[in-house]
Parts: structure tokens; sequence; C-alpha cells
């Protein structure tokens, strides 16, 4: 009884901790200008920080506003860190609503798209 309550255990872990791996797709954590804020001046460059590592030759933000698209992906990643992405935005932006739409592939080679919005209200 001993031996199987231990096999049992065993074979749990096992499945828990593969589990936990399969799932370690590059997820945004946050952004800035952040998700759902209004803010009150124009970005000089959007950042993107995701849960894993990202690789930038698959990896591409559009950002659209109320002129149409903004910003495409000539993203950089941080110095030093392959989880944040960053993005210039090339002339200044008139106020309104933004959309950021992005996908990414991480370094385990699994993709991820997502989106999210923010509002410029000088």
């Amino acid at each position: 009884m001993t031996t199987s309550l231990v096999r049992i255990g065993l074979a749990t872990a096992l499945l828990l901790g593969s589990i936990g791996a399969a799932a370690a797709h590059a997820h945004l954590k946050a952004s800035t200008p952040a998700a759902g804020t209004t803010i009150s001046a124009a970005p000089a460059e959007l950042r993107l920080g995701f849960s894993e590592g990202v690789n930038l030759k698959f990896t591409g933000v559009v950002v659209t506003g109320p002129a149409g698209v903004v910003a495409t992906s000539t993203a950089a990643m941080a110095p030093g860190d392959d989880k944040t992405l960053v993005v210039p935005v090339a002339g200044p932006l008139a106020p309104g609503a933004y959309k950021v739409e992005w996908h990414a592939l991480a370094t385990d080679g699994h993709k991820t798209d997502g989106s999210y919005s923010f509002t410029l209200k000088p």
C-alpha cells in the first residue's frame, strides 16, 4: 500500500510539473501605457512586458488610432531583456483611442497574440 501511494505521488508530481512547463507561453504581463488607461501626454514609445522571453524576428506590434496605423513592427528588445519589447511611435499622436495588437513567438517556440487599448486625452 505504501509503495502504491509513493508511486501515485511521484506520478502526480511529474504530471503537474509537465503541465507547468507546457503552460509557459509568452503572455503580456505589463504595458506602457497600461491597458485601459487614459494618458495625458503622447508616449514616444510603447513597452510590452511578457512573461517569457520572445523571439524578435517573429514578434510584432501594430498600433492603430484615430488616424489609422501609427506604429508597426519596428520594435526592439530592451537592452539585456528578452521579455520587454520596445515600440517607437513615429510622430505625434492625435487625441483619441488607440488599439495595440501584438503577436509573439516565445523562445520556447509557442505563439501567442492579443490586444489592449489606451486613450490619449491631453
